[in-house]
């Protein structure tokens, strides 16, 4: 009598961690953390590991973080290919950049991999590398005007959390590197176990809000504090009559003063506020409902189809309908 033959279990995924001197130290533990946590599970289930995380560096030794924490490295690998490899930001990528040996090991490992990804302004690494031109890319928000004027032939996207592009992802500012990783693992292992890690780390497995890289709210936040209350207060009341005479009122100044006060507060105008929060509450309703933008228009208080494709168009850079084709569910 013939037996089954017992099928071997498959060899983990190598993943490659490219750490330097001054490195984010969340870029490189936020993504780390994800894998490990995912092997956890795996093995709890009675399944082997399927990752095997290697932090990598230009010599097999302790690399200072930018915040002071050494990291524990390996030299940088030449054999045995990596199923993914990840390339961190921070202070440090500058002198990395520049780092001729760097870029031509990174351009060998590339071509090798099945995946090659950075976080936060490893995109610059990258860049440098010539690995993203001609590619859709993101980074850090801050950067990304400078990502775009440094290396012209990468589309720069502002807006998303990460970016695929074949077999190139580019993630957003530090935690955004956890977001990319949980993605990562919902490719290769299904979105049952990228979800059981989310909650184990108790992230989301997909933030509230879809792409946007950070809070129109959060943003409009200073030192500054007298207006936080009337922001708050947008937020909860967008489809309401947000006009200058409204706010001033809401404000107990008078529209003159408002304006004058808000801006040296905030850097804009309370009208430029207010587009901002509706914009992002539009975004919000385009990536995670199907209604129509007729509704999501009058819903975020805009009046109008046009009145909002206007203000994607100096918010986002893209209309409503790019906008939902590209994050939309």
């Amino acid at each position: 009598m013939t037996k089954t033959p017992r099928i071997p279990p498959k060899p983990p995924r190598r993943i490659e961690l490219l750490a330097f001197p001054a490195v984010q130290l969340l870029d490189v533990a936020g993504p780390l953390q994800v894998f490990a946590t995912a092997n956890e599970a795996a093995v709890k289930a009675g399944s082997p590991p399927p990752y095997e995380v290697h932090v990598v560096a230009r010599a097999a030794s302790m690399v200072r973080s930018s915040s002071g924490l050494a990291l524990a490295s390996e030299k940088l690998p030449a054999a045995k290919p990596p199923h993914t490899l990840i390339v961190a930001g921070g202070p440090g990528v500058e002198a990395a950049a520049a780092d001729g040996a760097l870029r031509d090991w990174l351009r060998r490992r590339a071509a090798k991999a099945d995946r090659v990804c950075s976080v936060c302004t490893g995109a610059f690494l990258l860049g440098a590398a010539g690995l993203l031109d001609g590619r859709r890319a993101t980074t850090h928000w801050s950067y990304c005007a400078e990502l775009a004027t440094r290396f012209p032939a990468i589309r720069v996207e502002t807006n998303p959390i990460f970016v695929r592009d074949g077999k190139y992802w580019t993630s957003a500012g530090v935690t955004a590197g956890i977001d990319l990783a949980l993605a990562l693992v919902e490719e290769d292992l299904g979105r049952a176990m990228a979800l059981a890690v989310a909650r184990y780390l108790v992230v989301f497995l997909k933030r509230p809000g879809g792409q946007a890289q950070y809070s129109a709210l959060l943003s409009l936040q200073s030192a500054d504090d007298r207006f936080t209350g009337l922001n708050e207060w947008i937020g909860r009341n967008l489809s309401s009559d947000l006009s200058l005479p409204a706010l001033a009122d809401r404000a107990g100044m008078s529209e003159r003063s408002l304006i004058r006060h808000y801006v040296k507060a905030r850097g804009l105008t309370p009208a430029r506020a207010v587009e901002k929060l509706r914009v992002e509450a539009a975004c919000n309703l385009m990536t995670n409902a199907r209604l129509p933008l007729k509704r999501v228009a009058q819903r975020c208080g805009f009046g109008s189809e046009e009145t909002m494709r206007r203000s994607f168009l100096r918010q986002v850079r893209v209309s409503p309908q790019e906008y939902r084709a590209r994050f939309g569910t």
